[in-house]
Order: structure tokens, then C-alpha cells, then sequence
């Protein structure tokens, strides 16, 4: 009995310290967007309460879009290619803190806040975690991900047939319903950032990962600030 208990503590010892040899604080790879593209437009929806839980959220201290390196430069390939074609870039997040995901996880969890139910409109708040809408882990937190759009030169609107963070089938790349136009402006988007390294996702049209991306493995929690 006595070697099975120690069995279970050395092994909840590794557990642990695998889990936090993923975490890391350190911030020497990462940069700013703006110090690399400088025509980029921002709304960082978890620096305000303009996001699904109504609040700002855990490790937003500045609206600040941060990336590692690699994928910045990826990044501003897309940026010149969609310049080019008379477009810029809109920002609504990039690297996102693992304590800002713990509040995803927290605000789900808390039966007492609904947020803002025009994001979810469908769905139980349940539904998010259940469908993977919200994960306990997110790609952002390797610092290589971005959530974006489409605005053009002078700051106006491109239609996208639906708004960041709208959890249905509306924000699926492919949606069925899409007029032409909307079908086609988000085709420059993904084609862009496609060309550029990135890897779209199946369920967000703005949602893009860096192919490569330097940290595969680990989160990283740093605040932005």
C-alpha cells in the first residue's frame, strides 16, 4: 500500500511539473503589432466589456496586441499582400494571457452572470465549454495566433457576414448563406493569411494560427500591459 501511495505522489509530482514547464512569464520573443506593421487598426474586445462576458477580462491591462516574432513577420506579409489590394488590417486579439482563459473558464462556471447574450444567441452559456466554443486551453496563449479583419484604407467597414466572437454556424468560414460579397471579402482574408503561414480555423473566419509556430507547447502568461 505504502509503495502504490508513493507511486501516486511521484507521479502527481511529474503531472505537476510537466504542467508547468508549460507556463511561462517570459516575454523576449514577443513584440508588439504596431512596431511592425504600422497601419494596423485595433479593438482589443478583452480589454473592454465588449466581449461575450461583459467584462473586461483577467491580464488585458492596455490594448495592446502582442505576437511572437516569428508570427508578427508572417504577420506583416499578409499585411503588404492585403495593402496592396487596398485593405488593412483590424485587430481584435492576439496573444492572450492563460490567466485571461481561467476567467473564460470562471465566467462560464458562474451561474449568476449570462454576459452578453448577443454573442451566444443560440446557445446555453453551458454550450460554450460542452462545444468547444471556449477551451481551457487556447491557441492565443502560444503567442502565434491572431483574431482579425478586414477594414479598408481610409477605416471603413468590409462586410463579413457576421462579427468576431458570434458562437454559430454564422462564423463558420464556409456558411452557406453568405451573399457574394461577404463570401468574397472573407476569401481575401484567408487567402492573405494563408499565403502568409497561417492556418485558418474551422468554426471562426478570423481566426488564424501560425503554421510553424515557435511554441507549440507552451502557454505562455505574461499580462498585456
Amino acid at each position: 500500500m505504502k509503495k502504490i501511495l508513493l507511486m501516486i505522489l511521484i507521479l502527481f509530482s511529474f503531472t505537476q511539473i510537466t504542467i508547468a514547464s508549460q507556463i511561462s512569464y517570459d516575454k523576449s520573443d514577443f513584440a508588439p503589432v504596431y512596431t511592425v506593421i504600422d497601419d494596423a487598426a485595433y479593438d482589443i474586445r478583452y480589454y473592454s466589456s465588449n466581449n461575450f462576458t461583459g467584462n473586461r477580462i483577467n491580464g488585458y491591462k492596455a490594448p495592446v496586441a502582442y505576437m511572437t516574432k516569428e508570427a508578427l513577420q508572417a504577420l506583416s506579409v499578409a499585411a503588404e499582400d492585403l495593402r496592396k489590394q487596398g485593405y488593412r488590417l483590424l485587430i481584435w486579439d492576439t496573444y492572450r494571457p492563460q490567466k485571461a482563459v481561467y476567467n473564460f473558464v470562471e465566467w462560464i462556471n458562474d451561474p449568476d452572470n449570462d454576459g452578453d447574450k448577443s454573442f451566444y444567441p443560440t446557445l446555453k452559456k453551458s454550450d460554450l465549454l460542452k462545444g468547444q466554443y471556449i477551451m481551457e486551453k487556447s491557441g492565443h496563449t502560444r503567442g502565434s495566433t491572431v483574431d482579425l479583419t478586414l477594414i479598408k484604407k481610409d477605416g471603413s467597414f468590409v462586410d463579413m457576414g457576421g462579427t468576431f466572437d458570434l458562437f454559430s454556424e454564422i462564423s463558420h468560414p464556409d456558411y452557406k448563406k453568405l451573399t457574394r460579397e461577404q463570401k468574397k471579402n472573407r476569401k481575401i482574408l484567408h487567402d492573405a493569411m494563408v499565403k502568409a503561414g497561417f492556418n485558418g480555423l474551422d468554426s471562426e473566419w478570423w481566426h488564424f494560427t501560425l503554421k510553424n509556430e515557435p511554441y507549440p507547447d507552451t502557454y505562455f502568461d505574461f499580462d498585456v500591459e
